[in-house]
């Protein structure tokens, strides 16, 4: 029985989708093991969970990760971003501040961005201070699986980002939860690509 060219055009518009999803998960998986860390004008840490006024182990992973960078001199500054989650009274970001100047790095060096709930506001509000300032290079800290989204948001944003995973987070060392992040960031760059607005260079 042969098909109808409707059927035959819906097929193979299903192949290209596909194809295109499968491609997509391989730049993900390859960004994630991809560290680009070089000179920049600052390292963004994003933020994760704090419990109580502490960082959550994924937390402190990207902490420790951008404070290990800070100390090789790649930056002088560390931008500490994430919002105050619903029933906390303090914010990721200060959480982040507070475990970095405990940690040797002056306070005058630190940058807290306490806006954010999403990982697209917070870039928003870094990119937004970075332009104030006159810079734009930034060292992006986050798990294995963000990599690529984060920087496909910087650059609509107006930043030149080099993205560096830290590999002491809970997630990346258990592999089932890491794909289950990479099959999810698979569906979600291609949205962020599509549908965030650019900012203002």
């Amino acid at each position: 029985m042969r098909r109808s060219p409707v059927s035959r055009i819906l097929r193979a518009l299903l192949a290209v989708v596909v194809l295109a999803w499968l491609a997509c998960l391989a730049a993900v998986v390859i960004r994630a093991r991809r560290d680009q860390a070089r000179a920049a004008d600052a390292i963004v840490v994003l933020g994760a969970a704090q419990y109580v006024g502490r960082p959550s182990p994924v937390l402190r992973a990207r902490l420790d990760h951008a404070l290990a960078l800070w100390r090789r001199g790649l930056a002088p500054r560390l931008i500490l971003t994430g919002g105050t989650g619903v029933g906390d009274t303090t914010s990721e970001a200060a959480v982040g501040r507070s475990y970095a100047i405990k940690r040797g790095v002056p306070d005058s060096a630190i940058y807290t961005e306490n806006i954010g709930r999403t990982t697209s506001q917070s870039l928003r509000e870094v990119a937004a201070f970075m332009r104030a300032h006159g810079h734009n290079r930034a060292i992006l800290v986050s798990d294995p699986f963000h990599m690529l989204r984060l920087s496909v948001l910087a650059r609509r944003m107006g930043m030149e980002p080099m993205t560096s995973p830290t590999r002491t987070s809970p997630i990346s060392t258990n592999s089932s939860g890491e794909w289950k992040y990479l099959l999810s960031e698979s569906f979600k760059v291609p949205f962020a690509y599509l549908f965030e607005r650019r900012s203002d260079r």
